[in-house]
């Protein structure tokens, strides 16, 4: 579904990718965990053509998306689906008018199809009689549901997590991260979160990418990461049992 090969890209002096390689693949959960700042956000607007590498490849389903131009690549994007950090909602717009923009941007259907998709696709997210809500009304969660529903209103292959949890207590935490499964079982959509969190990462992940120093230095399933001797990883890893053993 997608891959990335020898990527490389640098901001000024700073070396942010370095000959990254990474594969993730179609109809599974791929989470990209490293440490705050290490690069993950630039992989993921990588993915989804924000960003343009400095050198190196990347393949959407065989497409080379970086020798696309503006007009392809707006075609490419609509396989995608984003939830943002902060769930990026227009604050002027009421939930139901969130959800429904990609439909109104990208569809021609009509007032009451895309009304019916609006209300599927909250409910879909755990949320009803929110459609005349403003922003502004809502708690950090249910933003982040918003989004999510907004992100699947195309119905799209692939979508894309932007650190889901962060700024969320855990129970809130805990909840999301159980959507974001639920809403990969439902749609088999190709899912790619990324996160610093180890617990959430091993809870929703089928494959894990450790991202260190500009490259991917693991990437295999939560049980293949556990018994990794990269000295980086278990470093990182052993968190999770410290934390465990703390609570």
């Amino acid at each position: 579904m997608i891959r990335l090969i020898k990527v490389c890209k640098s901001f000024g002096k700073q070396k942010v990718l370095v000959d990254l390689d990474l594969d993730i693949p179609p109809e599974k959960t791929t989470v990209i965990l490293g440490q705050s700042g290490s690069g993950k956000s630039v992989i993921l607007k990588h993915i989804i053509a924000l960003m343009n590498p400095d050198s190196g490849q990347i393949l959407v389903n065989g497409t080379d998306i970086t020798r696309l131009n503006d007009k392809e690549l707006n075609e490419i994007r609509k396989n995608f689906g984003m939830l943002f950090q902060d769930a990026a909602l227009f604050d002027s717009m009421t939930v139901g008018e969130n959800v429904a923009f990609p439909l109104k941007e990208h569809t021609r259907l009509s007032q009451k199809q895309i009304k019916t998709i609006v209300e599927e696709k909250l409910m879909q997210v755990g949320l009803k009689d929110v459609t005349q809500k403003m922003p502004a009304e809502l708690s950090g969660g249910m933003r982040k549901r918003v989004g999510l529903a907004r992100a699947i209103a195309l119905d799209p292959k692939i979508i894309l997590f932007d650190e889901p949890i962060t700024g969320l207590d855990p129970i809130m935490s805990d909840a999301i991260d159980n959507l974001i499964i639920q809403t990969q079982q439902h749609t088999k959509a190709t899912c790619v979160v990324i996160t610093h969190n180890i617990e959430s990462t091993f809870k929703i992940a089928h494959r894990i990418a450790i991202l260190y120093e500009g490259k991917i230095v693991e990437c295999g399933t939560p049980p293949e990461i556990e018994i990794s001797a990269h000295p980086f990883v278990q470093r990182f890893i052993n968190r999770k049992t410290k934390d465990s053993n703390c609570g």
